[in-house]
């Protein structure tokens, strides 16, 4: 479970998703309230569980989520490794490492637009600015996590946000989407009960989302067996692993990647998980 939230602190805290190495501290919606939640993991790696900490009235709904905040598909997985001698070396050396949920679909489609074209820690920080202008800071045991607010977002500038140093395209970007958020269209039950191709079209149609962060939201938000085939990560790890380093083109990622079937979405987080670790063994 570290080495998998290892993703949400690695490049920064943004004050949204607080890995320290140890505890997790974060915000979820129960209705339309934003509660915060820590987290610390426990158990095995055969036996993984989380100790959560949160206000009485809200534990057995922050569990639930808790619960779901892993992708698993762990038949679909041996099944993959039995027959792909390349994803069985990855899932040996990284046991247990699986894609972490993102339930907000604000937040995701945020995460989305600040990492576009900009390295990873300059997205975090300005997610971080994004939260402490936007945002609502909530405590749990003298922690705290920041909730985006969707009206507040929906409600600025982009002048305000230009301030923040988000580019005018993003600016435009999150606001849009914020006023999506807020006018109820980033329902997360609803865009979960639409197909695949039926939600990239939703999607897509915000402003600022293109196709990869719409398969993002696939693989990260709802836990689909989505590769994102087109992000510069998800090549370079291909690449690593199946063609000794050479950068894939995004069609031949789709082409090595399409008997990953419902596995997909753990396959491509071990592969990125031994691209980033190879990248920080180096001296």
């Amino acid at each position: 479970m570290a080495a998998s939230l290892a993703t949400l602190g690695r490049w920064g805290d943004d004050g949204i998703d607080r890995w320290d190495g140890r505890r997790l501290v974060r915000t979820m919606r129960v209705g339309r309230r934003a509660v915060p939640y820590l987290a610390r993991p426990a158990g095995t790696i055969d036996a993984p569980a989380m100790e959560v900490t949160a206000e009485a009235s809200d534990l057995d709904a922050v569990a639930e989520v808790v619960r779901a905040s892993f992708v698993g598909a762990s038949l679909a997985l041996a099944e993959l490794c039995a027959r792909d001698p390349v994803v069985a070396r990855a899932e040996c050396a990284y046991r247990g490492v699986r894609p972490v949920i993102q339930h907000d679909p604000l937040t995701a489609l945020v995460r989305a637009i600040s990492a576009q074209q900009v390295n990873l820690t300059w997205a975090t920080e300005t997610r971080r600015r994004l939260g402490l202008r936007f945002g609502t800071r909530l405590t749990v045991a003298d922690e705290w996590a920041i909730a985006l607010d969707a009206e507040r977002l929906a409600a600025a500038s982009v002048d305000e946000l230009r301030a923040l140093q988000l580019t005018t395209a993003k600016s435009r970007s999150v606001i849009g989407v914020a006023r999506a958020a807020a006018e109820g269209s980033l329902d997360l039950a609803e865009l979960a009960a639409l197909g695949d191709e039926a939600l990239i079209e939703r999607l897509v149609a915000l402003p600022g989302i293109g196709p990869w962060s719409a398969d993002w939201f696939l693989a990260r938000t709802l836990g689909r067996p989505r590769v994102v085939a087109g992000d510069l990560g998800v090549r370079k790890a291909v690449g690593r692993a199946y063609m000794g380093g050479r950068m894939p083109s995004e069609s031949e990622v789709r082409a090595l990647t399409a008997h990953w079937g419902e596995a997909a979405g753990v396959a491509q987080q071990l592969f990125l998980h031994d691209l980033i670790s190879s990248a920080e063994a180096r001296p």
